[in-house]
């Protein structure tokens, strides 16, 4: 019987506590590092400090049979993961500091045999760079190193199910780093493992957000443009999606999150002059946001007219999408804050959230009590169905269709 791969997964966010409880749950012995001491102090207590379901009975489960443990520090193992966060700089310049980081902080623990993956959406060229790094500080591991890419592709909210279930693209810097990377996944992952190397891997991950991303700008676009013309662009949207070759998605209040407001940068900041669709894909998707904003401003401008005091403004939604708590890049949250800095009477209402050390949040109830505009920035499912006569509502995103 085979022995199963010892393993250290780089970072305990969304995309790395669940993996590592998923990997863990599969008997392997998995320590996950955070550089925060409140998350590692979390997980080791069997808890999870982000919302995910059916996560936090996973994590429970496989911190208390032993197979999961969280740490501040690497420890020797066969395979090493990394899923940090690979935000950008001014300019939408990728930064990689984190990546480095992670790399540099596992570099004493390898051992000749190891397999390092990275999982964390990269630019073209990053694996690369991984392998120079740890070459550069351990020449001794030349030729006795595995170094792979593996970009996940799992949807907040339902990270579990897709962990497991999702097909994924694996790339080596070489075949037998790959063959190496597929046998690893095949512990825990049922989908089908589609061999690559790293460079193809690491675009395929930025060309599927960018295609999501081409796709909501011309549904943003659409939406824009019937404001103008009168149109209702929800039942719009239906009819056209009648004809048996048209699928255009929904419009919202912009494209949040890490993957797709982010990834298409990457392949900007690569591939200025050619990528001129998927540059205006962004640039419409970030416009839209600023859209809503003079749309609500607008309104709330034309009620103090009307009513000699000033609006106060539920911002109904702050996450990045329906139904979760992530508000990473989330345009609905810069609608509600740059409000705010405006100097408008905002109230933060988001359900996902009971609590947050920034922003002071409302319940559905008394938002309802209180505002004389409620504004849909994301369409969670408390919002279905409210009964809100005689107050204004500004819809961005679809709840009332």
């Amino acid at each position: 019987m085979e022995r199963k791969p010892t393993v250290v997964m780089m970072g305990l966010g969304y995309i790395g506590l669940p993996t590592a409880a998923l990997i863990a749950s599969r008997g392997i012995q998995v320590t996950g590092v955070d550089i925060h001491q409140h998350v590692v102090d979390t997980i080791n207590q069997g808890k999870i400090h982000i919302v995910e379901p059916d996560l936090d009975g996973l994590v429970h489960h496989v911190v208390k049979e032993g197979f999961l443990k969280a740490a501040t520090k690497p420890v020797t193992a066969d395979v090493y993961l990394i899923a940090v966060p690979t935000p950008f700089k001014g300019n939408h310049v990728p930064d990689l500091s984190y990546v480095e980081a992670a790399v540099k902080n596992l570099i004493p623990t390898l051992e000749k045999g190891a397999l390092v993956i990275l999982e964390s959406t990269s630019p073209v060229g990053t694996t690369q760079k991984v392998q120079e790094i740890i070459f550069e500080a351990r020449p001794d591991l030349k030729g006795d190193l595995f170094i792979a890419y593996c970009p996940e592709r799992v949807l907040p909210g339902n990270v579990i199910y897709e962990l497991e279930q999702n097909d994924r693209a694996i790339g080596g810097i070489d075949d037998v780093s790959t063959e190496k990377a597929v046998w690893f996944y095949k512990h825990f992952v049922k989908g089908e493992l589609h061999k690559t190397n790293s460079q193809t891997a690491e675009m395929c991950k930025l060309v599927e957000n960018s295609s999501r991303d081409v796709q909501i700008a011309f549904a943003n676009e659409l939406s824009m443009i019937c404001d103008k013309a009168n149109i209702d662009v929800w039942e719009l949207i239906r009819l056209a999606n009648k004809h048996p070759r048209v699928n255009i998605l929904q419009p919202g209040t912009g494209v949040g999150g890490h993957c797709i407001a982010v990834d298409p940068w990457f392949i900007v900041s690569e591939f200025p002059d050619e990528a001129k669709i998927i540059r205006a894909a962004r640039e419409i998707n970030n416009y839209k946001t600023e859209w809503a904003i003079e749309k609500v401003k607008n309104a709330a401008l034309q009620f103090k007219i009307d009513n000699g005091k000033d609006a106060t403004i539920a911002c109904m939604g702050l996450a990045f999408k329906p139904n979760i708590d992530d508000l990473r890049e989330s345009p609905a949250l810069h609608v509600a804050e740059q409000l705010e800095k405006e100097n408008f009477n905002v109230l933060f209402v988001e359900p996902n959230l009971s609590t947050h050390q920034k922003y002071n949040l409302t319940s559905i109830k008394e938002a309802r009590e209180k505002a004389d505009i409620i504004v849909f920035l994301v369409a969670h499912k408390e919002f279905k169905n409210l009964q809100l006569e005689a107050i204004k509502v500004m819809d961005f995103c679809g709840v009332g269709k």
